[in-house]
């Protein structure tokens, strides 16, 4: 191995396909004395990419950054070390990493002791790696999600040894209790209920750069919600690439998500939301819970991805177009005014005009409020990237466009409902658009805008809408 390198573990698509059903491990983090104060007097940079599970993970390292005495800065040329937390789910998303490890490599020429590194899904990947490694040697440090909670270790080394260090683990996976947090968000917090996901659906590279499904257990999701309650955080958002499995890798506790959930209401927090969830794992258990309201919120993102049962099964969801449409049924019985929101894409290998015709039937059956809509982006090492794939990009562009135009429809449609009603809103700062407006979300994930005094932000408050738009509402707060 090269001897600029003073650790190198690379990683391993064929290991971290294996499911050996081991006991998970649980490990309680903790720092070597020599760490702290390693960063004294010196600057971070997170820049993360991705999901709500990577700002989850950047929160993590921001609260070893500032253990080990960092401070943290907005302004690159400030930075003693930047990090790049990184997704893998399409290939738009990687592109825009090696775009931004191309555009900051300069900053090595006015800081030659900037330390450079990459973490998150990318570098789960073999190919990442070795291209990393060829073409980028601006990067200092790699790992990826295994081994985030070792962050302050790979600084030392990297100061040290004057090397490179490059270790990312490809692991079934483990549960991490007690990595220091920097919450991005005065009200609002996110909350890893669990890790990994074993649905191995074809397209998607998550089973092979998160590992196991692996559950943390309630007491400890419970004590975090506890302790958020009391620093005054108003909302909670449970978070694990498929929550609705929680639970069931648990060998001596009978514990479902409904279960967690139930717990969870009973809480004095304002508001719980969670993200992402599996059709096929949404049980009755669950969706009887949602329906006792509370601080359970009525808006649930249920990726459906194809309406084309032939695709579905291309893709191993495990369901059919009519199975979902079953479980939408009795959500909305329970809960009439749910949001419902989704995840669609189109132009996977093999569709038909008549498989996207099906979707398309779905969307307007389902009568969806929001959707992520994607082209089909092959994951190298996925069974899908290898599937034939003839349809013409133009037709994949259009079918998009066709279904973007369906979708909008019900963005509009689902705002036009709360024209003239009082609707309860987080208000959590200034518009993005309009510094002037301050904006929150409603129960049902609304984004409003509105005029009002700054001491409003960090409050739930009744906002009378006025206007409905495709992507926001405007309203007037009562006083």
């Amino acid at each position: 191995m090269n001897k600029d390198y003073s650790k190198y573990f690379a990683p391993s698509l064929k290991d971290a396909r294996k499911r050996m059903n081991r006991e998970v491990a649980k490990i309680e983090f903790e720092f070597t004395e020599d760490l702290f104060g390693l960063g004294n007097n010196k600057k971070y940079l997170i820049k993360t990419f991705g999901c709500q599970g990577n700002l989850a993970d950047s929160e993590k390292m921001a609260g070893i950054f500032e253990k080990l005495g960092y401070s943290e800065t907005q302004t690159e040329a400030e930075a003693d070390v930047i990090l790049l937390n990184t997704c893998a789910i399409r290939e738009n998303a990687e592109n825009r990493v090696f775009g931004e490890l191309g555009r900051i490599k300069g900053l090595k020429r006015t800081n030659p002791n900037l330390l450079i590194g990459l973490c998150g899904c990318m570098p789960q990947e073999e190919r990442v790696v070795e291209l990393v490694t060829k073409k980028y040697p601006q990067v200092d440090i790699v790992f990826g999600t295994h081994n985030l909670h070792k962050l302050g270790t790979y600084l030392r080394d990297a100061y040290l040894s004057k090397e490179k260090v490059y270790e990312v683990f490809s692991k079934e996976g483990e549960i991490v209790e007690g990595v220091p947090i920097k919450r991005g968000h005065g009200q609002k917090a996110w909350v890893d209920i669990m890790y990994g996901c074993d649905e191995f659906c074809t397209y998607c590279i998550v089973p092979y750069t998160r590992g196991k499904e692996r559950s943390r257990l309630p007491e400890d999701i419970l004590s975090e919600v506890r302790e958020l309650i009391a620093e005054g955080y108003q909302e909670v958002t449970l978070l694990g690439q498929n929550v609705n499995a929680y639970g069931k890798d648990f060998t001596d506790l009978s514990y479902k998500f409904s279960n967690l959930l139930d717990d969870l209401r009973k809480l004095p927090i304002p508001r719980v939301r969670f993200t992402t969830s599996h059709p096929r794992d949404l049980d009755d258990d669950t969706i009887g819970v949602m329906s006792k309201r509370g601080n359970i919120m009525p808006h649930l993102h249920l990726p459906v991805q194809s309406g084309s049962n032939a695709v579905l099964k291309k893709m191993n969801r495990k369901y059919t177009k009519e199975e979902y449409l079953d479980k939408i049924a009795k959500l909305r019985f329970l809960i009439p005014d749910i949001a419902l929101t989704t995840d669609i894409i189109v132009g996977f290998p093999g569709e038909t005009d008549e498989d996207f015709e099906e979707t398309l039937d779905l969307v307007r059956k389902a009568n969806f409020e929001g959707a992520y809509t994607f082209i089909f982006s092959p994951r190298t090492g996925t069974p899908a990237s290898k599937f034939e794939d003839d349809l013409d990009p133009k037709i994949k562009k259009e079918r998009l466009l066709k279904l973007n135009d369906l979708i909008n429809e019900g963005f509009l449609r689902g705002n036009k409902r709360f024209e003239g009603e009082t609707v309860s809103v987080l208000v959590e700062g200034h518009s993005e658009k309009n510094a002037r407006l301050l904006s929150g979300y409603t129960k049902h994930n609304k984004l409003v805008n509105f005029e009002g005094p700054e001491d409003l932000i960090g409050k739930i408050i009744d906002v009378k809408i006025e206007k409905a738009f495709s992507w926001h509402l405007r309203g007037k707060p009562i006083q």
